[in-house]
């Protein structure tokens, strides 16, 4: 499946390996808002002689900080080259389900093994899984080895997700960082393969490194079909890439045969369990077993569709990323001090056509911001009495926003840090303007609106 992919809508493909399910599709879009329910459309200014009086006042100008992320994924196991490894819940589920069913296999295969059978196939169950985190950590590697951020690892429901945080730079890199994963599960049901050699059949590790051969190959098979999300899809999308010379023209080629896949999947696999060519007479798939089945096929041919789906809103997201540039959306600004009643302070806003307020000190040192929010809970008649600094949210370092930043650099800053508002800064430090997540939001949603 997906080896990999930028984090978050904007920079964060989560790809599944191996049948595994896709990965969430991160909104950029979901930085915090203002919760004010306000629609109106930002005022914006292009360039520092705004006569908003956003330059009246002088910052620290500090670059925010990107504090280290905790991504929560469920049980943290380890952290393999430094990148978490997690066990989601859903995987306790499907460790279930297949030493019930595998214990069923060895129940006719070594019945003298009796309820001992579950333990064996427990272990199973946990070895297979490790050679998914193996295939997962094939991509791992080499997202490293170009440079790629590695946010986590994810073992789930139907496998592995590997969280890379940057696309490949060129469809070279793309089609390798989509092959290993492959790569590696052939590799390891090969090493199986041989380690069956010197064991006798019929015994528990002979049945144990068949079942793990099979597995691995399955795998292997499985993730190179070409469609999106899986690594064959991911490899289809940088022979396009190569071709057409557009990452996008790849990305829909592959997404459509992924879906394509997903019909197959949904209507063959159940048509082929019944015919017997999956090694199960015709007469023994029926009842329980063709309902499974088809079960089986429906949550197989949704996790293709709407990784597909998701690949193909990433890749129009990483198109419509540069449109969002702070210095285009942050408002207007005027400095007021800490005890300046709020009346006098919004006289002096609209007086300048600005939007925001900045807190700051007798020296004109940012101190902190006024949130809209708790403006508009003013009543009117009491914002004469209130002071601005009361209404006014500390400064951090990640609050902090270069006014050049532009496209995922930006969202990576706002994540880093959630806020409603941010003190956007020129390069010498001095203030710009306030940058309202409310107002990236809707940016956002608008160009995702428009037609690629």
């Amino acid at each position: 499946m997906p080896p990999h992919g930028p984090r978050s809508e904007a920079t964060a493909d989560q790809h599944p390996h191996g049948p595994d399910t896709p990965a969430p599709s991160n909104h950029p879009a979901a930085v915090p808002s203002t919760g004010t329910g306000q629609r109106a459309h930002a005022d914006t200014h292009d360039g520092p002689d705004d006569p908003s009086g956003g330059r009246r006042a002088r910052g620290k100008g500090r670059p925010p900080r990107r504090p280290p992320e905790q991504p929560r994924g469920g049980l943290l196991m380890g952290r393999p080259f430094g990148v978490p490894v997690y066990v989601a819940p859903s995987w306790f589920l499907v460790a279930a389900l297949i030493t019930w069913v595998f214990g069923g296999h060895l129940d006719r295969v070594l019945p003298e093994l009796g309820a001992a059978r579950y333990l064996v196939s427990l272990f199973f169950a946990v070895a297979f899984y490790a050679s998914v985190l193996i295939h997962e950590l094939a991509h791992t590697v080499a997202a490293l080895r170009f440079k790629l951020p590695v946010r986590r690892i994810q073992l789930q429901f139907f496998g592995g997700v590997s969280e890379i945080e940057k696309e490949a730079e060129t469809p070279g890199r793309e089609f390798w960082l989509a092959f290993v994963g492959p790569l590696l599960s052939l590799a390891l049901a090969g090493v199986f393969y041989l380690a069956m050699q010197p064991v006798e059949p019929g015994t528990v590790p002979g049945v144990l490194l068949a079942g793990l051969m099979i597995s691995n190959l399955i795998v292997a098979v499985f993730n190179l079909l070409p469609g999106l999300p899986l690594d064959g899809g991911r490899m289809l999308r940088a022979v396009v890439w190569k071709i057409t010379g557009k990452p996008m023209s790849g990305t829909v080629a592959a997404a459509w045969v992924g879906r394509a896949l997903a019909v197959s999947v949904l209507i063959g696999l159940p048509l082929l369990t019944q015919s017997g060519a999956l090694g199960a007479g015709a007469e023994d798939s029926v009842g329980m077993d063709t309902v499974t089945d088809a079960l089986l096929a429906a949550i197989l041919a949704a996790i293709i569709w709407t990784g597909a789906g998701n690949s193909l809103r990433m890749a129009r997201l990483r198109e419509h990323l540069p449109e969002l540039r702070a210095r285009a959306l942050t408002r207007r600004a005027v400095p007021v001090e800490t005890h300046t009643p709020l009346s006098e302070a919004l006289r002096r806003a609209n007086d300048a056509g600005a939007r925001a307020l900045v807190v700051v000190d007798a020296h004109g040192e940012p101190l902190s911001l006024v949130r809209e929010a708790a403006i508009v809970g003013v009543p009117e008649h009491r914002r004469p009495w209130v002071a601005v600094g009361g209404l006014a949210q500390d400064l951090t370092d990640g609050m902090r926003v270069s006014a050049e930043l532009a496209g995922e650099d930006l969202l990576d800053v706002l994540r880093a840090t959630p806020a409603t508002e941010y003190l956007v800064v020129e390069e010498t430090g001095e203030i710009y303007g306030v940058l309202s997540a409310a107002d990236v939001e809707r940016a956002f949603v608008k160009a995702m609106a428009r037609p690629n």
